[in-house]
């Protein structure tokens, strides 16, 4: 069992539905989205992630799927005014993203301006929830203190947030156990946990998992599915 009483993994479909299979590198072609978008059908994963003018075609690539497409909202800095995020949000809803992994203000929290930051939230949770979509907030755990991690869990939990995030992957630093721990321990029963950043093998996946990880973002997903299947079979062989 994990630290939140889940079972351990078991299946093929147990793992890939984990993976959120992120396609935000801002230097991707037109043709590495459509092969990522194919990747991600293949391994049949919970979304594929891809950058905002990516939506479009993700959504057409995944019809008929079962996989949903996510999309970022505020990256990777989280300083865009609150307006602008909101719009964001909205129009990647409309255009068929069904969750949307949004940057907190950074700066606004370390300036302990937790009002501003909880209006923003509250605002970008209800604009995902009234078009039926998730909201993830990414922390960005890199420049934070324990203690602004703890609030930042606590205000996502108040507004209503699907999830907690650690990171972009373009801070200095990306997912850790501690602050996945820490952000678990801080967030609310009905708040999910996300780690991004530096998962890139099965042992990381699974690590991630046992300490309450419901999304995983990853760019190695290949490696990570064929890890895993050559582990089911070599399971198997045993029985």
């Amino acid at each position: 069992m994990t630290n939140d009483g889940r079972p351990m993994l078991a299946t093929l479909e147990d793992l890939s539905k984990l993976i959120d299979h992120s396609l935000l590198r801002p230097e991707l072609p037109d043709a590495q989205v459509v092969e990522g978008c194919r990747v991600a059908r293949e391994y049949n994963v919970a979304t594929v992630t891809v950058r905002p003018c990516d939506v479009d075609t993700a959504v057409r690539a995944m019809e008929g799927s079962g996989i949903g497409v996510s999309t970022v909202a505020g990256f990777p800095h989280g300083s865009s005014t609150t307006a602008t995020k909101i719009y964001e949000v909205r129009d990647l809803l409309r255009r068929g993203a069904i969750e949307v992994d949004m940057v907190l203000n950074i700066g606004r929290l370390i300036s302990r301006q937790f009002e501003y930051v909880e209006t923003e939230l509250a605002q970008a949770a209800a604009a995902c929830h009234e078009s039926g979509g998730l909201l993830k907030v990414i922390l960005e755990n890199a420049y934070l203190t324990d203690e602004l991690k703890i609030i930042a869990c606590r205000i996502a939990t108040n507004v209503g947030a699907d999830f907690v995030k650690t990171s972009t992957g373009y801070a200095p630093s990306g997912a850790t156990i501690e602050d996945l721990k820490l952000m678990r321990a801080h967030s609310g029963p009905n708040v999910r946990l996300k780690a991004a950043g530096g998962v890139r093998t099965l042992e990381g996946a699974m690590e991630v998992y046992k300490v309450g990880c419901s999304r995983i973002g990853a760019t190695a997903t290949v490696a990570i599915m064929e890890a895993w299947k050559r582990q089911l079979a070599a399971e198997a062989q045993r029985k």
